[in-house]
């Protein structure tokens, strides 16, 4: 069921904020449905996500950025070690601590997942929208940038 969107003439910044809210939930639905190439949990896409960006860190500190107990992100940890996602290294400046970081297969994923989900959103792009669109579009992406640059 198409969703009714805003008319930026005519509606208010709440009203608009809503809408942009429930298309991004929708978008994010979709881009997901495209590539599911991992059948990770929440709580498992975000201890990636956070190793990607950051290279390595430790179950402790996993946890205080994800604001969970130490011993629930021990188990999310463990299971992505299980899969081949993360391995874990003694910290050089510490030897008791552990490092942990993605695997190359974990690595693989992430670049076909987001492969996949650019493909669906170029084809889809070049199927629906003309070029005058396509232009208007790239315009309202620059609009979202300054959106989070908030």
């Amino acid at each position: 069921m198409p969703a009714q969107f805003a008319d930026p003439e005519t509606d208010t910044p709440h009203a608009l904020a809503v809408e942009l809210r429930m298309l991004a939930s929708q978008l994010r639905r979709r881009l997901r449905q495209e590539a599911s190439a991992a059948d990770w949990t929440e709580s498992q896409r975000a201890v990636l996500l956070r190793l990607e960006r950051q290279e390595a860190a430790t179950v402790t500190e996993l946890a205080l950025a994800e604001g969970v107990r130490s011993q629930s992100m021990g188990a999310t940890v463990a299971s992505l070690i299980e899969a081949g996602y993360v391995r874990g290294a003694p910290d050089p400046a510490d030897g008791r601590r552990t490092l942990l970081s993605l695997t190359p297969q974990a690595r693989k994923v992430f670049r076909q997942v987001r492969a996949a989900r650019e493909d669906w959103l170029q084809r889809t792009i070049s199927a629906r929208y003309s070029p005058a669109e396509q232009r208007q579009l790239a315009g309202a992406v620059r609009l979202l940038q300054r959106l989070l640059e908030a």
